[in-house]
């Protein structure tokens, strides 16, 4: 079982001041989202509780006294209808803010604090996808986000209400019965105390637990996404191992919780019994009774107006001792949203220069990079010079650094060591989103989006892209003729995620959209990874003469394990633990009879005479 490291345990000690301003902070967005959704509540929390103050207090009050001490008749009705019509026109009120404004504005908040959250990930560097704790953050926030939007709200009514219940209570009280108030801030201090220290325990819980969620929610996936509904049929003994994976971290999940359980469970019974049973209720009904019976000190029609008053002021306390410990454990999941708001990109532009979407000329100067901290390198000392129009294969076997050195070329990570030039200028100085913009991808773990085919090939806003590129792009990728045979052509909806009548591509189908991309992008500098690994031999082949004949004069980088397609490139280099060790035309290389010429004697076999 996993155990939240000591680390971990101090963060969960925060300042009253850390707690303020975490929830002030979500509560901040929200306002800036709708000031409206804020300000109707927060007045409708301090209206609801004057009004009960008017009917359950004051007027109950006054009815008492009107009847022991004889008040006219007249006098009393004419409170009785004012009071009426002051309730009456505050219950209006409640019904305009919570079945009109709340229904209205709760939508838009939660759809821009969202926003700005998935903006944020979007610009996040890639590097962070690397890091377990940030990565657990990032999961944490997007997935919290609902959930704090909620209890900020929640904790910004019930705080206003406490404070309008308490201030109109407790001047009734000054004026009846000043002794009173004591046992109702001696039960609110006992109870914040306890309710602070239960909900402690919940956010360990959460936090101790995440890991263990987080595989119990990767099984769940593989069960109803389509992707493993094959595999999981084909492959029965997957499954038996998934549902056993699940259920190690169902157990996991259930130690966790056994093990907070018992001072859950003291918490919880000091917060709900001995700080408000039997302080709020026992010792100050003993108290009344005694100022009334023994000392004959007050009435009891005052007893009965006391008596009641106080619950109301006891309550409110009650909101008090219950809102702050709710306050903290939002706090504690805020303080995660803010970590991840405030996080700053180091993958930024020095100077914004516009780069060129022409044919790019490459240049790497001693470029070394490895992933994260303390890690061995995976790129060494590299150094490569690629012309502008140059046709580049990139080979080697698994972990030689290929997809680690095309995804610096695109600046999705930074070298650790070394320059990378674009047309002879850092690509820091390049601003960063114009720089990528220039660059035309297709990875081999690609992704289908839930869009239409015109949406998947141009990736934005498709509706007043040109057509012509896109059937054009698709022709030389091969899928025009597929997407033509569909009822609404480029209008087809792909996957079955928005639209029931969804198409799901095969898997060279997919790469063919994929390539797409690349071939609609009027980009400089073109990176395939693995273009054709999902094709037949066939439609490989038409796509290294269409890839040819589309890219034209733009620099083309692309990594093939099969050394057929590489046969195309004007120049292959052989990588090896992060290092250059050959490069050289297709037959150059088979000259020098190296590793290459060896890996190609693997592929080709008996079939081809070399």
């Amino acid at each position: 079982m996993k155990y939240v490291p000591k680390e971990e345990r101090k963060k969960t000690k925060q300042s009253v001041k850390t707690v303020l301003a975490n929830n002030l902070y979500v509560l901040r967005l929200i306002y800036a989202a709708s000031p409206s959704f804020v300000l109707f509540q927060a007045a409708d929390a301090v209206r609801g509780q004057v009004s009960i103050f008017l009917e359950h207090t004051m007027l109950i009050g006054y009815v008492l006294e009107a009847a022991e001490f004889g008040y006219p008749f007249e006098r009393v009705a004419g409170i009785i209808l004012l009071l009426a019509a002051l309730i009456t026109i505050g219950m209006l009120f409640t019904a305009y803010q919570s079945d009109y404004v709340v229904p209205r504005e709760e939508p838009k908040v939660r759809e821009k604090i969202k926003m700005k959250l998935y903006e944020k990930a979007r610009d996040m560097d890639l590097e962070c996808y690397d890091d377990p704790e940030f990565y657990n953050s990032q999961v944490l926030a997007i997935s919290q986000i609902d959930d704090q939007i909620g209890r900020v709200i929640r904790f910004l009514i019930d705080t206003l209400s406490g404070l309008a219940a308490f201030v109109t209570t407790a001047i009734y009280f000054i004026y009846k019965d000043k002794t009173a108030i004591l046992f109702a801030i001696g039960a609110f201090v006992l109870s914040m105390i306890f309710e602070q220290l239960y909900n402690k325990q919940n956010y360990l819980v959460k936090v101790e637990g995440i890991s263990a969620s987080r595989k119990r929610d990767y099984v769940k996936r593989i069960y109803y996404l389509n992707d493993y509904a094959k595999e999981i049929r084909l492959n029965p003994d997957v499954s038996d191992i998934l549902i056993d994976r699940f259920e190690k971290a169902n157990d996991e999940v259930y130690a966790i919780e056994k093990k907070y359980a018992m001072k859950k469970w003291f918490f919880g019974f000091m917060r709900r019994y001995v700080a408000n049973s039997f302080v709020a209720d026992v010792l100050f009904i003993s108290y009344l009774v005694y100022q009334a019976a023994v000392l004959h000190s007050i009435s009891f029609s005052t007893v009965a107006i006391l008596y009641g008053s106080y619950g109301r002021l006891k309550n409110s306390m009650r909101v008090f001792s219950e809102t702050y410990p709710f306050a903290c454990e939002t706090s504690l999941y805020v303080s995660k949203i803010r970590e991840f708001l405030n996080y700053e990109p180091k993958i930024v532009s020095k100077e914004n220069l516009v780069p060129s979407y022409d044919a790019k000329e490459i240049e790497l100067d001693k470029v070394s990079f490895a992933y994260g901290k303390n890690q061995d390198m995976l790129i060494k000392d590299l150094s490569l010079h690629v012309k502008p129009g140059e046709k580049i294969a990139l080979v080697g076997y698994n972990g030689a650094g290929k997809t680690t050195l095309v995804k610096l070329l695109m600046r999705l990570y930074d070298p650790k060591g070394g320059v990378i030039k674009a047309d002879g200028r850092d690509i820091k100085e390049y601003d960063v989103k114009k720089y990528r913009e220039t660059i035309g991808t297709v990875f081999q773990d690609f992704q289908i989006f839930a869009g239409t085919v015109r949406e998947n090939v141009v990736l934005d806003v498709a509706d007043h892209a040109e057509e012509d590129g896109i059937r054009r792009a698709l022709s030389e990728s091969g899928l025009l003729e597929r997407v033509d045979r569909f009822e609404k052509g480029l209008d087809t909806d792909l996957t079955t995620e928005f639209s029931k009548e969804g198409v799901n591509l095969s898997g060279g189908e997919s790469q063919k959209l994929a390539i797409s991309r690349v071939f609609y992008k009027n980009a400089g500098l073109m990176i395939l990874d693995e273009p054709s690994s999902a094709l037949d031999p066939i439609a490989e082949y038409q796509l290294n003469h269409a890839m040819l004949e589309a890219t034209g004069d733009k620099t083309v980088i692309f990594i093939s394990h099969r050394l057929s397609t590489t046969r195309i490139a004007d120049r292959i280099i052989m990588l090896e633990k992060g290092s250059i060790v050959e490069q050289g035309t297709h037959e150059e290389l088979l000259a020098m009879d190296g590793k290459y010429a060896q890996m190609w004697k693997v592929q080709a076999g008996a079939y081809i005479a070399v």
